[in-house]
């Protein structure tokens, strides 16, 4: 068994905050899973908002977004200049890599799009955060098992361009093993830790693997699709009570941030509903724990 972010006898307290504080005072960088929706007039926009302010307006209320449309291209120089203008000095902006890397090319011969990618996302400069591998689940037709997405993997960690932070999300539950742990962290490529169906929950993580890989960890609250549309088609309100996963990942976050890490969260609307009202549950749950 490796080392346990729950395990009693660690130096480092987790940090906390009065009723009176804030949670901008930690390294911790909560958003959602893109900006671009009509739903959130009248909650997150003001209800005669237009789309192109929406990020305006996005990042004077969260510390940070995850781009969800760099998945399916990469953006122009002009788009990303115009996120940049939109948003202050203090905001962070991580993205998908796109999918032609993981998706399409799995890895192969996908060093000049993910060159591309770095370079243009480069022009956000500081406020640029984690870039995100995200994979799909590889039945054995992709990858006969771990060692072979491993062989694959390897060779592009090798070459992954210098000046960035990385992060890689897996949907296949028993890869996530010793092995891609060690090579991660060799490359100091954080595992994004989710919270999904097909994936170990972080209660079970947690005491099975040390999850820290890097100076940084990477926190994606996606939920089940397919579940949660069959709940609603709107995303302005939540609908499911994620009180205690909510309580169980907020000792989690405290803990990373107590082993001096840098956290960065995001939001899917997925996980209950309303990707800013899961927001706010964290902090309420935070804030409640502070208090005690």
């Amino acid at each position: 068994m490796e080392s346990n972010l729950f395990d009693d006898t660690t130096d480092s307290e987790p940090p906390t905050i009065s009723s009176h504080e804030t949670l901008t005072e930690v390294p911790l960088y909560l958003g959602t899973s893109s900006w671009s929706f009509d739903d959130w007039r009248g909650t997150v926009y003001p209800v005669d908002a237009k789309s192109a302010d929406y990020l305006s307006y996005y990042a004077r209320r969260f510390r940070a977004v995850e781009i969800d449309m760099t998945f399916y291209r990469i953006p122009t120089e002009a788009m990303v200049k115009r996120w940049d203008q939109k948003t202050p000095t203090n905001f962070r902006v991580a993205a998908k890599i796109p999918q032609v890397i993981t998706h399409e090319k799995v890895l192969r011969d996908c060093q000049a799009e993910l060159q591309q990618f770095t370079d243009v996302m480069s022009l956000l400069g500081g406020k640029l955060g984690p870039l995100l591998f995200q994979f799909p689940y590889f039945s054995k037709r992709d990858f006969s098992g771990t060692q072979a997405f491993l062989d694959r993997l390897e060779p592009v960690l090798d070459r992954l361009p210098q000046g960035f932070r990385f992060a890689l999300e897996l949907r296949n539950r028993w890869w996530i093993t010793r092995g891609l742990l060690d090579l991660l962290r060799d490359h100091r490529v954080a595992l994004a830790l989710t919270d999904h169906p097909w994936m170990a929950p972080i209660g079970e993580l947690i005491p099975q693997h040390d999850v820290v890989t890097t100076d940084f960890a990477y926190i994606r609250w996606l939920g089940d699709r397919q579940a949660m549309e069959a709940l609603t088609q709107k995303w302005d309100r939540l609908v499911v009570d994620r009180t205690q996963d909510t309580k169980t990942w907020v000792a989690v976050v405290q803990q990373l941030l107590s082993r001096q890490l840098t956290v960065y969260g995001f939001y899917n609307n997925h996980y209950a509903g309303h990707s800013p009202g899961s927001i706010a549950l964290f902090y309420d749950i935070w804030q409640s724990n502070a208090a005690s």
